[in-house]
């Protein structure tokens, strides 16, 4: 059994965390607030009509914007109040509660490799320390041989890039492309954010 994540222990402590959080981005959305710029990034070296992984999706807002660009999606959350919200707010992509830290896609009917990976929103961050190499090892046997992952999450939470860049690469990743931003900003030593466009090694 893996090790539990901090998202999990925050939702056992506060039962109403997962609905709020669902909310503030239901809210954000009615009041017109920009939500696609990851999805924007990865749809840009996406070949068309890809198949993607967003790779803990919440309630979906980064997979809903790559099914409208045509893209086939599939989305996995270990909180299943996160997964209902995406079933109820943007049918179309295939959405599944499961642990990145034990993801076997195949297993579960869903062959193939994908052509990209998008893990955005903290998702990192959330993960318990002892299980960041194996989801990164998870993820790269889902990706396919010329496929690429989007990876990010901000400074200050526990996870220092450097080691992160050094687990991807023991978990068979190349890094293609490092930004501070989703909206393509050169990444630099003082970053306070952290967008990795990784490659199979």
């Amino acid at each position: 059994m893996t090790e539990t994540s901090a998202w999990v222990r925050i939702t056992q402590e506060n039962p109403e965390h997962s609905a709020a959080y669902v909310q503030r981005f239901r809210d954000m959305a009615a009041e017109g607030a920009d939500l696609g710029g990851e999805a924007r990034l990865v749809d840009a070296f996406l070949p068309r009509r890809a198949r993607v992984l967003d790779a803990g999706c919440g309630p979906g807002r980064v997979g809903a914007f790559l099914f409208e660009a045509g893209h086939e999606v599939v989305g996995v959350d270990v909180d299943p109040v996160l997964i209902a919200a995406a079933e109820a707010d943007h049918p179309g992509p295939r959405w599944l509660v499961g642990d990145l830290a034990e993801l076997d896609l195949p297993a579960r009917g869903i062959d193939g490799p994908f052509d990209g990976i998008v893990c955005a929103g903290n998702v990192m961050t959330f993960l318990a320390p002892s299980t960041r190499v194996e989801v990164l090892r998870r993820l790269r046997a889902h990706v396919a041989p010329d496929g690429r992952a989007a990876i990010g999450f901000g400074a200050g939470r526990g996870y220092e890039f450097g080691d992160f860049l050094d687990d991807a690469r023991s978990a068979g990743w190349a890094a293609d492309l490092l930004l501070a931003t989703w909206d393509l900003r050169p990444f630099a030593e003082d970053a306070d954010f952290l967008v990795a466009v990784l490659r199979p090694a």
